[in-house]
C-alpha cells in the first residue's frame, strides 16, 4: 500500500477543474494525495452506461481504493464541460445516477459529488 492519505476524483478531463478539486480535497478531507481518474464529461458516461468505458474507470478506481488506500472517491461535474455541454441540474441529475453505479461496485468507501462553477469553486452537491 502507498505512503500518505489518499481520496480518488473521477473528474473531468478539463484541466480547470483539476487544481481545484485537488484543493478542496486536501481542505476538506486532509488528504496528501488525489489520484486522478479522468475522462471527459464521466456524469454523462457513468450515468448513461457505457459499458466499456465504465469497466475502464472502475478498474482505475478499484486501483486507487485497493492499492493506495482511497477511502473517499468524488464524481466530478463542472460547468462549461465540453464533453458533456448540458446544465447544472442536468448534469445533477446524471451525477445521482453515476453515483448509484459506483455504489454498485461494492467499494465500502464513502463516495460525494463535486460541482465547480464557473469561478471555479468547488461544491459538494451529494454527500
Amino acid at each position: 500500500m502507498a505512503e500518505g492519505k489518499f481520496a480518488t476524483a473521477i473528474n473531468c478531463m478539463d484541466g480547470r477543474t483539476q487544481i481545484p478539486v485537488i484543493n478542496w480535497f486536501k481542505e476538506h478531507y486532509g488528504v496528501d494525495y488525489v489520484d486522478a481518474v479522468t475522462e471527459p464529461g464521466p456524469v454523462l458516461h457513468l450515468a448513461e452506461g457505457n459499458g466499456v468505458l465504465i469497466e475502464s474507470i472502475r478498474g482505475r478506481v478499484w486501483i486507487s481504493v485497493n492499492g493506495h488506500g482511497s477511502n473517499v472517491v468524488a464524481v466530478v461535474a463542472h460547468d462549461g464541460c465540453a464533453g458533456n455541454p448540458k446544465p447544472k441540474d442536468a448534469q445533477l441529475v446524471q451525477m445521482d445516477r453515476a453515483i448509484v453505479e459506483i455504489k454498485s461496485w461494492g467499494l465500502g468507501v464513502k463516495i460525494i459529488g463535486l460541482y465547480v462553477n464557473n469561478n471555479t469553486d468547488v461544491e459538494l452537491v451529494r454527500e
